[in-house]
């Protein structure tokens, strides 16, 4: 049974600063369906038993928190999945990442494709192509970000939460900051922390929200999608040894650096009330440890 968590922690140490912080633990939804990846599939799930479809489809990168998703939101409701993944080297090694081992368990097929096709995945006729190779499917764009998607992220906000200022998410697609836009109060910012380079988010969120309520952060990313340091790691493991909290090495640990740091640089004016969003991913832990372990680096404690 899915438990959506209505209650929001109050993060110790800021009283100095006269700034509130609270986090919303969306990572405790499930163990596998979590966060904003939960809050994307929901609507999609229903559209999709609405047209019979018996397959869900859908793209990612090996380490997409996306993919285990999708193979379990399939698996629960008596569907087939399918997962056309970035890097066709990926075919004779994907057994030995841990994400894609998951997904697999959970009954989910592999298409590996070259990146140069990969590029193809929001074009109309390449999908319509992939499409016509599987009966019956369903498709959900990368990251889940399409218009039922960020319906369903709408709903992370509560009105009790009309009490705070500021919403942080971190930001893959752009779909849950556009949710939380579409959602939010008139005297409410949204501020999003990008976990990869590129000047291509405001475009792609401006799609889903016409509310000028938002701004990119884009100074916590870390050296892009999936990259990490030394320092990184360090704050992550520090922040759960303090909070008993984990964050995950992609997303909200960029997130929850960055809303800290520009705490600590006084970015927010005295008696600011922040919410920030825990948008799961914490699956992603496993493999990015053995990325680690390679570079002789230090793990992530789990």
């Amino acid at each position: 049974m899915l438990i959506l968590p209505t209650d929001v922690i109050e993060l110790p140490g800021l009283k100095e600063k006269h700034i509130s912080l609270y986090l919303r633990r969306e990572d405790m939804i499930h163990p596998t369906l979590s966060g904003n990846k939960f809050r994307k599939l929901k609507y999609n799930i229903e559209e999709a038993k609405k047209h019979k479809c018996e397959t869900l489809l859908t793209f990612g990168g090996a380490y997409s928190n996306h993919i285990p998703a999708t193979a379990f939101a399939a698996s629960s409701n008596g569907m087939s999945s399918v997962g056309i993944i970035r890097g066709e080297e990926l075919a004779e090694s994907w057994r030995k990442n841990p994400t894609l081992v998951s997904a697999a368990e959970m009954g989910m097929d592999f298409e590996f494709v070259t990146r140069k096709e990969y590029r193809l995945r929001e074009n109309a006729d390449y999908q319509q192509r992939v499409l016509q190779r599987y009966k019956a499917a369903y498709l959900i764009p990368e990251g889940g970000t399409n218009d039922l998607g960020i319906k369903g992220c709408e709903e992370i906000l509560l009105p009790e939460d009309s009490r705070f200022d500021i919403i942080c998410c971190p930001v893959g697609s752009g779909g849950t900051l556009a949710g939380l836009s579409r959602a939010a109060g008139d005297h409410q910012k949204i501020l999003g922390f990008p976990a990869l380079k590129g000047d291509f988010l405001p475009s792609l969120i401006g799609r889903y929200t016409e509310k000028e309520n938002w701004s990119l952060i884009d100074s916590y990313h870390f050296g892009g999608y999936g990259k990490i340091t030394t320092e990184l790691i360090t704050f992550i493991n520090s922040f759960k040894e303090k909070t008993k909290i984990p964050l995950d090495p992609v997303y909200t640990g960029k997130m929850m650096y960055g809303i800290l740091d520009m705490i600590k640089s006084d970015s927010f004016k005295k008696g600011t009330k922040i919410l920030a969003i825990h948008t799961g991913g914490l699956q992603g832990i496993k493999g990015m440890n053995g990325i680690l372990r390679k570079k002789n680096l230090p793990l992530l404690s789990i």
